[in-house]
């Protein structure tokens, strides 16, 4: 029935609308043409004003050029001037030196520099003041003369003699703008036709600008009737088809589209529909949702059951690492070789390394960051000054690290590492000192750059020797877990390596 009313209807409202339309292009067409014949006449006058007044300066300012030129000419221009300006006609005639001959009791309208009366255009806006001057030059170039128009004269000479109202006049020179005229004093805003003619001088162009009439809801009603009644046939069928079926459907298209995976929909509520079909859709999508929310509850339950085993798992592998770490230090105190006592040492550090690793994930576990490098390195490096060799008590270890983050699969080989650098440092110079740092490498937001230096890791034979014998190929191998090279710095006694941090 919508469908039906629609083609109806709309051919009798096309066809009342194409002839509204025609009558109302017809009253534009005559509008434009009178505001053509007021723009034109208004120019005309202007122009004609302008002529007059200027043929009068230009014979006074020829006249007192001249050898012996009457001075008097001066006030039969003014009067020639103010005769037909209400307002006072405005002029000053000066020499090349600047100084004045004659001219106006009234101080001059600012806008025109000493330097520049000789020199521009015959006729100038000034906007600035709201006059416009005409410049005259004698025939030998001795004397400048010039005619200021107030915006007032301008208007009155200008006002055209047709009855247009809400009219705009505007005066334009290249940039320059002047409004001479406005309706009721404030500017045309909104719906409006202009049309423009020159003056003489040619670069000088009057503008009239007028506001269309209002659009009133009457005259709009009486245009648009036949498709106001189309339109109200229309709204009809879709209001009926809207409440009845496509509002249903937006609610329902809402609830599915704010859901969140535990909740259950009940998407039709408080809205009644006689469609059945979309009533069985709304039932269909809140069984779905009831089981999508058992579904949930069940991964939760079987995800916190898995972090609590991961936990254990991670707490058992720390305690185990503590008591072999305390057996080695039991077998340790028992050992009578010096070279038992540093191998079981050796390997306690090692241990403890470990121990280190694993109880710093077990703190990172809540919140899944991964283990945190600067307490990582400090817990390691408190370790092995604890189990350092007697002669080593006082080596220092200095940390400098961002707050970064890595995996476990990173923090285990960056623990033997370090744990290496520093016996091999302490070995070679016990009263020497370390420092580690780690930083971020910009632009790189995964990767940071480990750096170890000490002046024990320096080149010397002794470092040559233990490298060769058994520091060289695990230093190697921990490089390859890192999957990146293990640079050293001979001279400086220093090594680098890139490693992998969480963003």
């Amino acid at each position: 029935m919508f469908l039906i009313l629609t083609l109806a209807l709309l051919p009798l409202g096309l066809i009342a609308l194409i002839a509204s339309l025609q009558a109302i292009r017809t009253a534009d067409l005559e509008k434009e043409a009178l505001l053509r014949v007021a723009v034109t006449q208004s120019a005309r006058k202007l122009t004609a004003d302008l002529q007059s007044d200027r043929t009068a300066l230009e014979l006074t300012v020829n006249a007192l050029a001249s050898p012996g030129g009457e001075t008097g000419i001066c006030q039969r221009l003014e009067l020639f001037l103010t005769s037909h300006d209400r307002n006072g006609g405005l002029f000053y005639i000066y020499d090349r030196r600047g100084q004045r001959l004659c001219g106006s009791t009234v101080s001059e309208p600012a806008g025109i520099a000493i330097g520049e009366r000789f020199a521009g255009k015959d006729a100038q806006l000034l906007p600035a003041s709201q006059f416009l001057v005409s410049r005259v030059r004698s025939r030998n170039g001795a004397l400048v003369g010039f005619a200021y128009y107030s915006r007032a004269h301008l208007e009155s000479v200008a006002d055209p003699a047709t009855a247009l109202q809400n009219r705009q006049l505007t005066l334009r020179q290249g940039n320059a703008r002047m409004v001479i005229s406005r309706p009721g004093g404030a500017p045309i805003n909104g719906h409006s036709s202009s049309l423009s003619a020159r003056l003489d001088p040619p670069d000088i162009v009057l503008t009239m600008t007028v506001r269309d009439p209002p659009a009133t809801v009457a005259r709009m009603l009486s245009l648009f009737l036949p498709l106001v009644m189309w339109f109200a046939a229309a709204a009809v069928g879709w209001f009926v088809v809207n409440r009845l079926l496509i509002r249903p459907l937006v609610l329902l298209r809402r609830s599915v589209a704010a859901y969140h995976p535990g909740e259950v929909l009940e998407p039709l509520q408080k809205v009644r529909t006689p469609a059945q079909e979309i009533v069985a859709l709304g039932e269909t999508f809140r069984e779905i949702s009831e089981d999508v929310a058992t579904h949930e509850a069940e991964m939760a339950q079987g995800l916190e059951t898995q972090r609590k085993l991961t936990r254990e798992v991670h707490h058992r592998v720390k305690n185990n690492l503590q008591i072999i770490a305390s057996l080695i230090n039991l077998h340790a105190r028992s050992a009578h070789d010096p070279e038992a006592v540093e191998a079981y040492a050796s390997i306690q550090r090692r241990v403890d390394a470990l121990s280190v690793v694993h109880r710093n994930h077990f703190a990172e576990l809540e919140d899944n960051r991964g283990v945190g490098v600067r307490p990582l390195i400090s817990e390691l490096s408190a370790s092995l000054r604890g189990t350092a060799p007697a002669q080593a008590r006082r080596f220092g270890i200095q940390i400098d690290a961002d707050d970064l983050h890595i995996s476990q699969d990173v923090a285990v080989p960056i623990a033997f590492l370090l744990t290496e650098l520093v016996e091999l440092a302490m070995m070679l110079d016990p009263h020497g000192a370390m420092r580690i740092a780690v930083r971020g490498v910009a632009g790189r937001d995964n990767r940071a750059l480990l750096s170890v230096r000490s002046s024990g890791l320096r080149a010397s034979e002794a470092m040559t020797i233990h490298l060769a014998e058994r520091y060289g190929r695990v230093l190697t191998g921990l490089s390859r877990q890192l999957r990146a090279p293990l640079d050293h710095d001979a001279e400086a006694g220093g090594y680098t390596i890139e490693i992998s941090v969480i963003p």
